[in-house]
């Protein structure tokens, strides 16, 4: 049998562009014992993308190789098994790559229970889900009455992190990138305000939402709002360093805040990434299906279409393009 899948072949500029990957035909082979053939579902797209595609080799875990299938993480049916311990038929999540089919031995990969439908596994109990958890409630030590500020709010992360928030108590304030997407995040997802970061009165905006100043930041994009919020944080505040897509595409980073806060405010800011934390997913897992079960959570996935659908719209991540959790339906 033949399948579609698409490899990394250039490393890419400033922008994430068409000729950097390559669609090949590929042929599945003979299982080897403890072996199985995974059918990819839906397939994750996420900002992590743009550094595992890159040279970095100071990162936190290795680039995507030349000449390799492009990394992401997915939702899989075992269509055929030489491994008991994955029978035919189970739905898996884990890495499986830019492609419609892929051989594993189950290293990294999850059962699914069959009642969860693939984009709440994409949207919560995977990547961005746990993402969100470990930032808020580990690193964070988000508490409740305290006031948290979450950049890029509207996005797969964001809107996990203010959702948790809210169920453990907080205050939440989220910042996003259109009007659109701050009522979903009041209306729908029960922030306290939100906040379109691309207003002219946005240093207003974020003193009136956070009278009694910030405890906890959770750091999504970089950007004006970092600045502001830096010089909102209370005393022994904590700030949670996720992501900086605002500088993403640019060959320039932008100036951080000053240190002296952090002296004057005893702060504690923290940058992260999940490949050190795996061993905590199975309690992760165990506390975000308890706030999906509960009715804590909501989510929406924003789907595209087909697997070359992904070597356009991956730069939706990068231009706000999206509306929830990117992924594609295979």
């Amino acid at each position: 049998m033949q399948y579609t899948a698409i490899k990394l072949i250039k490393r890419p500029g400033l922008q994430i562009t068409p000729d950097i990957f390559e669609t090949v035909t590929l042929a599945t082979p003979e299982l080897e014992d403890q072996q199985m053939l995974l059918k990819q579902t839906h397939m994750s797209l996420d900002p992590a993308m743009k550094g595992w595609m890159s040279e970095d080799r100071n990162s936190y875990i290795p680039p995507v190789e030349l000449g390799e299938v492009m990394r992401s993480s997915g939702v899989a049916e075992v269509i055929e098994s030489k491994n008991e311990q994955f029978p035919v038929g189970c739905r898996v999540v884990g890495m499986i790559g830019w492609t419609e089919y892929a051989v594993s031995t189950g290293q990294g990969l999850q059962i699914l229970p069959p009642d969860v439908p693939a984009e709440a596994v994409l949207c919560v109990l995977s990547l961005p889900g746990l993402t969100a958890y470990q930032g808020l409630m580990e690193i964070g030590k988000a508490a409740a009455g305290e006031t948290l500020v979450v950049s890029g709010a509207a996005g797969s992360v964001g809107a996990m992190v203010g959702q948790i928030a809210k169920a453990e108590g907080l205050h939440v304030v989220g910042t996003a990138g259109s009007d659109e997407k701050c009522r979903w995040l009041v209306e729908e997802l029960g922030f306290d305000s939100a906040i379109n970061y691309k207003s002219d009165d946005l240093y207003k905006q974020l003193a009136e939402a956070t009278p009694d100043g910030v405890d906890l930041y959770f750091e999504n994009t970089g950007g004006p709002v970092q600045h502001i919020v830096y010089g909102r944080m209370n005393a022994h505040g904590r700030i949670v360093v996720c992501g900086m897509i605002a500088d993403y595409n640019t060959d320039k980073p932008s100036p951080g805040p000053n240190w002296i806060n952090m002296i004057r405010r005893r702060l504690t800011i923290q940058g992260f990434a999940m490949p050190d934390h795996w061993d905590n997913v199975p309690a992760m897992t165990e506390k975000l299906s308890a706030y999906l079960m509960g009715g804590q959570i909501k989510y929406r996935a924003h789907k595209l279409d087909g697997l070359e659908s992904a070597i356009e719209g991956i730069n939706l991540l990068f231009t706000g393009g999206n509306t929830g959790k990117l992924m594609v339906e295979l």
